[in-house]
């Protein structure tokens, strides 16, 4: 059932933590923050939480104008669920708390990773030449398609199919992390098979170069 509890406490911290505060909710604001999803699609980033606990904290954050839930017009007519104008206010905010997370140590294995989670970390330590020409890139993750766009030294992310892409790449967001963060090259995730590529190969090899310390 959804939750009530409050701190008590009038302190805008403890105000904020009423609304985002239980568990799993900062991690649903986290799924969102790319853009729309499905219930479904939900479970599948946040298998730790079962349904009923996922649709508690979704009304929850609903009700508190975090979340919106709205039907897609047809053919699709399946119900998503969106960031609201003061759901993206916390953008900042689970974005600093993560890069606060990354000098702890990870839990015991087995441990997952979300593809958004790994998309933010791609998107926040990615700087593209200003001076370079766009470039539209066409990721599978999961099972999952998003457009990753290159302009004026910005990276830009959004679910769905790119009308057109200039390199694709098919893999899972363990492989994908470890691309970034150097552990693995991409030459060996091709030969490994882990990763899939089609397209121009160097300006995929360019954008997922190691972030740099």
């Amino acid at each position: 059932m959804p939750t009530s509890r409050t701190y008590g406490d009038a302190c805008g911290i403890a105000r904020a933590l009423d609304v985002v505060g239980e568990r799993w909710a900062v991690l649903v604001v986290r799924e969102l923050l790319l853009g729309r999803q499905r219930f479904s699609d939900l479970r599948r980033a946040l298998p730790g939480a079962s349904s009923n606990m996922l649709t508690d904290r979704l009304r929850e954050l609903e009700s508190r104008d975090v979340v919106h839930r709205r039907r897609l017009p047809p053919p699709a007519a399946s119900v998503v669920y969106e960031l609201t104008e003061s759901g993206r206010e916390l953008e900042p905010i689970v974005l600093a708390l993560g890069g606060w997370g990354l000098r702890i140590p990870l839990p015991a294995a087995p441990v997952h990773l979300s593809a958004t989670s790994v998309l933010l970390f791609l998107r926040g330590s990615l700087h593209p030449n200003p001076q370079a020409p766009p470039a539209t890139y066409r990721f599978e993750l999961d099972d999952r398609v998003w457009t990753v766009r290159t302009q004026d030294g910005q990276v830009h992310i959004e679910p769905g199919e790119p009308a057109q892409s200039q390199a694709c790449l098919r893999t899972d967001p363990t492989t994908l992390n470890a691309l970034l963060d150097g552990s693995v090259t991409l030459a060996t995730a091709l030969t490994t098979g882990t990763a899939v590529i089609s397209g121009d190969e160097a300006m995929l090899g360019h954008l997922l170069q190691p972030a740099n310390p």
